[in-house]
């Protein structure tokens, strides 16, 4: 088995921790423009615009915006979570919910 070099990343707002994983890449969205991290990176510390976090070419994490520092193997990135986007309830939905409620 291969081994695979990995850094520690942290994805937290004020509120909550949303990641925290050993990831072998990230991709993100900077004010001078895009870039990747990877293992043993140099130290960086930036500012991410509105964007998606990539985690490891699979996973997406929407921002409005952050800062990122990378330092020893370590990234940790602070954030403002986009919205989450919600599915509209359709007053189709209603009736249901109210005949489940109905034959309690």
């Amino acid at each position: 088995m291969a081994y695979k070099a990995t850094f520690k990343l942290s994805i937290m707002t004020p509120e909550a921790l949303l990641y925290q994983n050993d990831v072998e890449s990230v991709f993100l969205t900077g004010d001078t423009g895009e870039y990747e991290l990877l293992p043993y990176h140099y130290p960086v510390l930036g500012i991410l615009d509105q964007s998606n976090i990539i985690i490891n070419w699979r996973e997406a994490v929407p921002i409005k915006f952050g800062l990122v520092k990378f330092f020893a193997n370590d990234c940790v990135i602070l954030v403002e979570e986009l919205e989450r986007i919600r599915p509209k309830k359709t007053k189709k939905d209603d009736d249901i919910a109210i005949d489940e409620d109905s034959k309690v």
